[in-house]
């Protein structure tokens, strides 16, 4: 049976990164472990654009925008939501996280969630670097893997 393998090569790859600000400790982080593993994954920073936004309940938005641009090969979603007292850790939560993934559904592009959703900034801080450079393994391997797909549709 044929089988397309895992590609982490990025480059060429073009990424755009949207990371919320709320939280900026812990944003900061997860951007820096996410440009060191593509970095490493051989993406080009001039081959990256990274866009900033309030909090993650904008995110889609602007991943929305990158997408409907067509410039990109996938997309990464940056944001840490950290429970508090209130129901709107629930809300901001499952928002962003639906409004990510119909994006990527909407557009067909690959979008790597890193949009951290735990109960206390030590949580946070303890998955910060991991998920970061997940996110960008995700873009790039997904990126790679609809490339290989449109290939096969011709």
């Amino acid at each position: 049976m044929p089988e397309i393998e895992s590609n982490l090569d990025g480059a060429g790859l073009r990424i755009g990164i949207v990371t919320a600000r709320f939280n900026s400790d812990i944003c900061d982080g997860l951007l820096t472990a996410c440009r060191e593993a593509l970095q490493a994954l051989g993406v080009a920073d001039a081959d990256l654009l990274l866009s900033s936004v309030p909090g993650a309940l904008e995110i889609p938005l602007v991943l929305q925008s990158m997408a409907k641009s067509g410039r990109f090969d996938a997309l990464i979603a940056l944001g840490a939501i950290v429970r508090g007292e209130t129901y709107h850790f629930e809300l901001v939560s499952n928002e962003s996280g639906s409004g990510v993934t119909q994006v990527g559904l909407d557009f067909g592009i690959p979008i790597a969630n890193a949009i951290l959703t735990t109960e206390n900034d030590e949580q946070a801080l303890v998955r910060m670097r991991e998920k970061g450079g997940d996110a960008a393994r995700v873009a790039v391997e997904m990126a790679r893997l609809q490339q290989a797909l449109r290939q096969l549709a011709r």
